[in-house]
Parts: C-alpha cells; structure tokens; sequence
C-alpha cells in the first residue's frame, strides 16, 4: 500500500472533521441534496469528457496505482537482468527458463529470450505492452483531473441554486441564516472533493507515470542487452544511467 496517499486523505479528512467539531454539529454540515449535485454534477461532466466504456476501468486502474506501491526499484531491476546476463552466459538463453524477476514485463522478456526470439520482435511486443499500460494509467490520470475540475464548479453552482431559492424565499428572515449555510455546503463539498482527493491523486499518478515510463524502458532495453550477449558488467554500466545520479557511485561500488 502507499501510505502516503492514505495517510494524506485521512489526515486531511481529521483536520477538517476536527475543524468542524470546533464550531458546533457535525450534521449541520451533512446535506444530501448539495453531495448529490456535487457527486453527480462531477461524474455528469466526467461521461460527457471521456468514453463511457473507459472510465471505469480507468478510475480502477488510476485507483490502484495510486493506492499501491510497487515494490519493485530501479536498482533491483538493474540487479535482476545483470543476473538473467550471468545466467545466459553460463548456461545459455535457455537458462532463463521459469525465472521470475519480479515485473511481469521482464519476467516476459526472460520468456522471449528462452524461447529465442528476434530481438526486432522483443522490443516491439515489449514497448507495445509498456505503451499501453501507460496510456491506461495516464487515461487514469485524466479522469481523476477531470473530477477534480468539475467538484468546485458543481459545488459553486449548487450554492447559487441555494442563494436563489433563499432569495426566493424572503417572507421568513429567520430562515435565511440556516438557508444559507446549506447553500454554501456545496462548495465546501467540491472543494474538499477536489483538493483532498481528486487532484493529489491526479498528480501522484502522473509522478507514478514518469516512474513507470522510465523503469519499463530500462527493462527493455536490458533485456535486448541480454539477448544480444552483452557482459553483466556492461549491462549493468549502461543501466545505470537510468539511475539518479546521487546513486550511480553506490551501484557502481556493489557492481565491483
């Protein structure tokens, strides 16, 4: 799990909770009518933006990507194919038959090489899954953004439907302090919607994307470099580069 994203929410959620138990009822601040145009104006807007088929494999996906951490690190995917290098020199490519390297696209890249494929073959097949499951995670991004943008605006405009019907509403001045506070629920609504859930888990799949891109491209092109024969300790001088800066001296010194 990533405990970033969940700590976020929930604490963002127990700032606010306990900002409200300060100034009196937490239902005072619970309207059904203002989550149902802020929910529903939201996802509205979202089916008209984006393919229907799509947007709920998206939000699933984006969810869990968000929600998970992947295990997996750069460096330790450097480690495995300098070790499916070893393996292919000391017993050839039919070595790597049933390693698991821990990412399924290298694991299939080990499958490809047992199996001798062309390397023309790997990369394409390989880069075609890598593409497309970026394409489905930034799909992902976009619909969380989509329902980020749309909360505040819905929320805004479920409290000038409110304002207009107090001010429709005139006759009674008492009811008119209480008319208000539940019109403005449903900015209260979009906006915690937008900036507590929404658009930090927009820009954590983003971030998650450009990790993703840069890891399933060192897989390809280390496993191409093992298909081709080259030396562990060069496969391994040429990943590196995939690597921040700050780490390459610590990789180089495990290497050696």
């Amino acid at each position: 799990m990533d405990i970033a994203t969940i700590a976020g929410i929930i604490v963002g959620a127990a700032v606010i909770g306990w900002a409200i138990s300060l100034g009196g009822s937490f239902m005072a601040f619970v309207d059904l009518p203002s989550v149902l145009v802020v929910i529903g104006g939201g996802f509205a807007a979202t089916v008209i933006r984006f393919p229907l088929m799509g947007i709920g494999q998206s939000l699933a996906i984006g969810g869990r990507v968000a929600f998970t951490h992947k295990k997996v690190e750069p460096r330790a995917l450097i480690q495995k194919i300098a070790e499916m290098g070893e393996l292919v020199r000391r017993s050839g490519p039919l070595g790597l038959e049933g390693f698991e390297a821990g990412d399924a696209n290298l694991t299939k890249g080990a499958i490809y090489i047992a199996d001798g494929y062309d390397p023309a073959y790997i990369r394409e097949a390989m880069e075609l899954t890598r593409d497309q499951f970026l394409q489905r995670l930034s799909e992902g991004q976009r619909v969380f953004k989509s329902l980020g943008d749309a909360g505040p605006a819905f929320g805004m405009i479920g409290t000038i439907v409110g304002l207009v019907q107090m001010l429709g509403n005139m006759e009674d001045p008492s009811a008119i302090g209480p008319a208000m506070a539940v019109a403005l629920l449903t900015t209260l609504y979009g906006a915690v919607l937008a900036n507590l859930v929404c658009l930090p888990i927009a820009d954590k799949l983003t971030a998650k994307l450009e990790v993703e891109e840069i890891n399933q491209t060192l897989i390809i092109d280390g496993v191409l470099a093992v298909r081709s024969g080259t030396s562990p300790s060069l496969i391994r001088e040429k990943l590196i580069a995939y690597l921040p800066e700050n780490q390459h001296k610590g990789m180089l010194d495990e290497a050696a």
